[in-house]
């Protein structure tokens, strides 16, 4: 017999923080997962999956809030997904998801082995600190339930970002406290323009409409990119990208590109350089990095420079080093870790991400790395190793699905001297550890806050040979 969905527990107290942000209540036993709830909250709430072991569940009433909570910043919060935890204290933030690190590694992952775990390493900026931000275009903006029922006839044109959970209903964003200016402005001068001309916003149920995506991206020199895409080739484009070429004589790149497919992913679209420079630069560690439109970089630039010093701290290179940098995107550690060691080999599936690495070697003058493109399931297997030397160091920084369990085993098979692991979901590192444990142990863990006000956490690990 079916566990009925639907049905609501009342007076529920939750206990601890879970994995995606989750509170942790219990009843008859029974772990319940609740959306938007933190430890102290009291709440009814209505499940949404009714498991024999657990169930999920939403709150539908706060009978008490917890004293944890703060007051939020952000008109949109709590109708924006981008900041779920804006209503704690920033350092009750980086406590929360030092528990969430510790209950991935002895409970999820159950790591037998472990350090003590130090203090969340906090970001010097809790706003303003994303150096790339994506809106979306829509002519079918969330209306709020007073304009519901006011019943007027509405601008439903929007310029924003996704509800959570709803792929063609688009929150309009007056205000964003995530990157600095004049990322704000500059999205509400190209709806203003838009709006003034009457261009069609697009439609993402009958995919129909002219403006599909704007993407702003800004770096610590001073480099700001404009990448605007749109779903026909009209002269419309470059009438938009002059004017904001006149209105912001600060941005110093500009790009089009034109989407004509169901989805709006990037990483496959022409990008047409309409104005600027071609690349924005920006450095850390006395290393230049020069982004393209469709270069990945950690949009938290101050916290990048400090995840990548932990994670090379761990390293502790040798000079006849030979050290093999998995999932290296455009080289970010390796080109780091280069002036400390023999050579670094890059690894990376994503051939323009090796591209801007062997890009951004040349221009730093770097000439003892390697960077090689393909499936890392594919490529990193025992001919890669005869030909490129054993490493006595890896480096691996995979995407949050983590390593492949056959990729684990050829890094046991190379038996490295340390292996240092930084992540994005320490669920997954946990996992992958737990699979690396017949031959190396923990002795050092480090997580470092990339994303404040949400419940995401960077993790660096050092796994030495036993």
């Amino acid at each position: 017999m079916r566990k009925p969905r639907n049905r609501e527990l009342n007076g529920l107290t939750v206990e601890s923080v879970a994995a995606h942000g989750m509170g942790l209540a219990r009843h008859e036993g029974k772990v319940i997962f609740i959306e938007k709830a933190i430890p102290g909250d009291v709440v009814d709430v209505r499940l949404t999956k009714n498991k024999k072991d657990y169930a999920m569940a939403y709150p539908v009433r706060f009978e008490k809030r917890s004293a944890l909570r703060s007051e939020a910043f952000c008109e949109h919060f709590g109708v924006c997904g981008g900041c779920t935890w804006q209503d704690v204290a920033y350092e009750q933030q980086l406590q929360f998801k030092h528990d969430l690190v510790a209950d991935a590694f002895r409970r999820t992952g159950k790591v037998m082995e472990l350090p003590a775990i130090p203090p969340v390493t906090g970001s010097l900026h809790d706003r303003y600190y994303r150096n790339k931000l994506e809106y979306t275009f829509s002519n079918n903006r969330w209306l709020t339930a007073e304009e519901i029922d006011n019943k007027e006839e509405l601008n439903r044109n929007a310029l924003g970002f996704h509800i959570p959970g709803r792929f063609d209903k688009i929150l309009d964003i007056r205000y964003c406290y995530l990157q600095p200016a004049p990322s704000n402005e500059i999205r509400l001068a190209v709806r203003a323009y838009a709006m003034l001309r009457n261009l069609t916003f697009y439609d993402l149920r009958t995919h129909e409409g002219y403006l599909r995506n704007l993407v702003i991206r800004n770096t610590s020199t001073g480099g700001l990119m404009i990448i605007l895409v749109v779903a026909e080739d009209r002269p419309e484009t470059m009438a938009i990208i002059r004017h904001l070429q006149q209105a912001f004589p600060e941005i110093t790149s500009l790009y089009y590109a034109i989407n004509t497919k169901l989805n709006d992913a990037m990483y496959d679209l022409e990008m047409v350089h309409a104005g600027g420079e071609k690349t924005i630069r920006e450095e850390i560690d006395g290393i230049s990095y020069h982004l393209g439109p469709k270069s990945f970089f950690q949009t938290n630039t101050h916290q990048a420079a400090i995840l990548y010093r932990t994670a090379l701290g761990m390293a502790d290179l040798q000079a006849n080093d030979v050290v093999y940098d998995l999932y290296t995107g455009l080289g970010s550690i390796a080109l780091l870790a280069a002036g400390s060691c023999k050579k670094v080999v890059g690894v990376e599936t994503i051939d323009a991400a090796v591209e801007d690495a062997r890009k951004n070697a040349i221009a730093n003058h770097i000439d003892n790395c390697t960077f090689v493109a393909g499936d890392m399931m594919k490529v990193f297997n025992d001919a890669f190793i005869e030909k490129h030397g054993k490493a006595d160091v890896v480096i691996t920084d995979p995407p949050r699905a983590g390593m492949h369990e056959d990729v684990c085993r050829t890094l046991l098979r190379l038996n490295p001297r340390s292996i240092i692991y930084v992540s994005c979901n320490p669920v997954t590192q946990a996992r992958d550890v737990q699979w690396l444990s017949e031959g190396y142990r923990v002795t050092q863990i480090q997580p470092v806050d990339m994303f404040p006000q949400t419940f995401h956490i960077e993790n660096v690990v050092k796994l030495e040979r036993r």
